[in-house]
């Protein structure tokens, strides 16, 4: 208490004030003296008590800081009446609050990073262990044809993986909140249409029938080019549901609460166990045999979000699935 410079500061100047007012005091007279001694004694020692008080409190904040700087989980801090010493409290509970928050989000990250880099690592092994066997099989046969076959998978294993790379930049892209998207209007039939071009042929192949029965009439407002690849994965997810001769269904609604865009496929319909992780990353779901790296609806859904839209999933009552793309007015 007395390593402060104001309370040293206040006391000299009380001791002067107390020592002028009893000289004046026992000028007047003995009687006038010895009450202003006895006042002056009084209302030091209250402001002492007082003082003491107020800093020992403080140093009990002050130590409950410290074990919060030295990450001890439990805080404590002892009620205190109406004034200043509790709006200090109820801050640095604030803050507490806040720093504990934070360390727990940043932990979180910290598992999440380690999470993704060991299933990047699993993705990008996989297809790689592949390319060496492939090689190793190619350098012992002779077959000019053989070879090629060889050749030929190997460039499917390489185009495997830059389609993984490129997503993932993508996703860190979009985690980093670096991307500038790009906010104007745009009609959800021609989004459509455009989504639609790269798989024309596979549709083609496979005969599978596109019923597109969004309005011209309908729009919504973002990025079309980012829209444009967050459907791409959807149709991608839904082609390979369906497999051969089906049909893939794409609607729209309009309403004063939301702009709808809804994709059904007549494929199989999603394991109620799947539907939960979906759109988890490098979720591949039960069926160990699917295609993919599980990366695609993820990042579909990172795209719409940013964006400042829903997606969500569910099997349709006729059988097949169903995906609702929600953008709130």
């Amino acid at each position: 208490m007395f390593r402060n410079r104001e309370f040293r500061s206040f006391t000299r100047v009380f001791l002067l004030i107390s020592i002028i007012l009893v000289v004046i005091g026992f000028r007047q007279s003995a009687a006038a003296g010895m009450i202003a001694v006895f006042s002056a004694f009084i209302f030091g020692v209250l402001f002492l008590l007082f003082t003491r008080t107020r800093y020992k409190r403080i140093a009990q904040i002050s130590d409950q800081i410290d074990l919060v700087l030295h990450n001890e989980d439990h805080l404590f801090i002892e009620e205190l009446d109406e004034g200043e010493l509790s709006i200090l409290q109820s801050e640095i509970a604030k803050m507490t609050l806040r720093i504990r928050e934070q360390n727990v989000a940043l932990q979180k990250e910290k598992e999440n990073l380690a999470d993704s880099l060991a299933d990047i690592a699993h993705q990008l092994r996989t297809p790689l262990t592949s390319v060496n066997l492939i090689l190793s099989l190619a350098a012992e046969n002779s077959d000019e044809k053989q070879r090629k076959m060889n050749l030929r998978e190997i460039e499917t294993l390489l185009l495997q993986m830059d389609h993984l790379i490129t997503a993932l930049l993508k996703l860190s892209r979009l985690d980093a909140d670096v991307v500038q998207f790009q906010n104007e209007p745009i009609h959800a039939a021609e989004l459509i249409e455009h989504s639609l071009q790269p798989f024309l042929a596979t549709l083609d192949l496979h005969d599978i029938q596109v019923v597109n029965k969004v309005s011209p009439a309908i729009m919504i407002q973002g990025d079309a080019v980012w829209l444009s690849e967050a459907i791409q994965n959807i149709f991608k997810n839904c082609i390979e549901s369906i497999g051969e001769q089906g049909k893939l269904t794409i609607a729209g609604d309009d309403n004063p609460l939301f702009t709808e865009i809804i994709i059904h496929d007549s494929g199989k319909g999603l394991e109620p166990t799947d539907i939960q992780h979906l759109f988890d990353r490098f979720y591949r779901g039960e069926d160990s045999s699917k295609m993919g790296f599980g990366i695609g609806l993820s990042l579909s859904k990172s795209i719409i979000k940013r964006q400042g839209g829903t997606i969500t999933a569910k099997n349709h009552p006729q059988g097949g699935a169903l995906f609702l793309i929600r953008f709130p007015k």
